[in-house]
């Protein structure tokens, strides 16, 4: 994993969350770990890691993820494991 997709996780995992980060990192960062991004309607993606599907929203007025929309990412990427933790194993 490239030191900019590393930074993003850990910033993604932060207690407290970061609040500045970018939903085009977000999408780099869901295709460099083998994600699976198709485009729903309106601001809606359905992402799919290691078969653990959910859907995000773009944000709207701003290029930057709110603290609700971290907090979703988080859990999702921890189901699919993809975590601080399991870059460390690499």
């Amino acid at each position: 994993m490239s030191h900019k997709h590393e930074q993003l996780l850990r910033s993604i995992f932060a207690d407290p969350p970061s609040n500045n980060i970018h939903w085009r990192e977000v999408e780099s960062l869901l295709l460099h770990v083998g994600g699976e991004i198709e485009n729903l309607s309106g601001a809606r993606l359905r992402v799919k890691i290691k078969h653990v599907e959910t859907i995000l929203h773009r944000p709207h007025h701003s290029n930057t993820l709110d603290r609700q929309g971290i907090k979703h990412l988080r859990e999702f990427l921890a189901h699919a494991g993809v975590t601080v933790s399991s870059l460390e194993k690499e």
